[in-house]
């Protein structure tokens, strides 16, 4: 069933078997609604399940990557639910960032603006976060009188940042400038401002280009072995490194390297 969302926009690229996925509210910052939050989700569980794509780049319109929840759309209505009906969306934007978790394709975000609060945990969520020099960030939740572990990320963004300095992010709500993001370990890049779409793309092609099985292996034991002590880790480890050398991907690495070619992975 081919991918067709209806609040934001996509486009796969069969030439490099990259999706992109973009936030499309310019005018609202990317602002999220409840209609987005349910669509992002099936878009990622979808994509952890198509062949024809294998990286996905995930980036916003205009001059923000995304700014949160919507005040009107979403903040609004959800002062006049009850617990339960609270519940509902709490659990909904929870399920979001598993979605992109649990994505077996490698995921960039260019975060082509401001990055804050639900829009902060998206990117924390991504594999890897290409940012553009105007790209600052907040985790904003305490601003609006709530906790700053929400949508899971007093789990993500301690192991990006460390323990302090996500303490100090998430108990504050302040604003980190682009630059510091990269020297906290929160950006992976930084790049002038207008280049950071260009530059996720280019290194969601090289990630299309590598081991697809090797690559979901890499993402899915990073997510796991959090939970584990190291004797567990180093027995998955060694079960599943044996099961890729199993794969085409270690054969053909090896071929190229006596015929001095790249590899071609499939």
């Amino acid at each position: 069933m081919p991918i067709n969302p209806k609040n934001f926009l996509y486009q796969h690229d069969p030439a490099t078997a990259v999706a992109t996925v973009t936030l499309n509210r310019p005018e609202r910052l990317n602002a999220l609604t409840f209609e987005v939050y349910r669509e992002l989700k099936e878009t990622f569980l979808d994509l952890d399940q198509e062949p024809d794509v294998r990286a996905v780049v995930l980036t916003g319109a205009g001059r923000a990557f995304c700014s949160g929840g919507d005040v009107e759309d979403i903040i609004g209505p959800l002062l006049d639910r009850d617990y339960e009906g609270l519940l509902d969306f709490t659990r909904a934007t929870g399920a979001l960032i598993l979605s992109i978790l649990r994505c077996r394709r490698p995921v960039v975000a260019a975060l082509n603006g401001t990055v804050a609060g639900a829009g902060a945990v998206i990117a924390s969520a991504c594999d890897l976060r290409v940012a553009a020099e105007t790209a600052k960030i907040a985790f904003l939740f305490t601003r609006v009188g709530l906790s700053g572990a929400d949508m899971g990320a007093s789990w993500l963004l301690p192991r990006l940042v460390g323990l302090g300095r996500a303490t100090e992010l998430l108990m504050t709500g302040r604003f980190a400038s682009a630059e510091e993001a990269r020297s906290m370990g929160l950006y992976n890049r930084v790049v002038p401002e207008g280049e950071a779409l260009s530059e996720a793309h280019r290194l969601a092609e090289e990630l299309a280009r590598g081991p697809s099985f090797g690559l979901a292996v890499t993402k899915q034991l990073l997510l796991r072995e959090a939970t584990l002590d190291v004797e567990s880790a180093m027995a998955s480890e060694t079960e599943i490194q044996a099961a890729c050398m199993l794969d085409p991907n270690f054969r053909e690495a090896h071929q190229a390297f006596l015929e001095k070619r790249k590899p071609v992975f499939r």
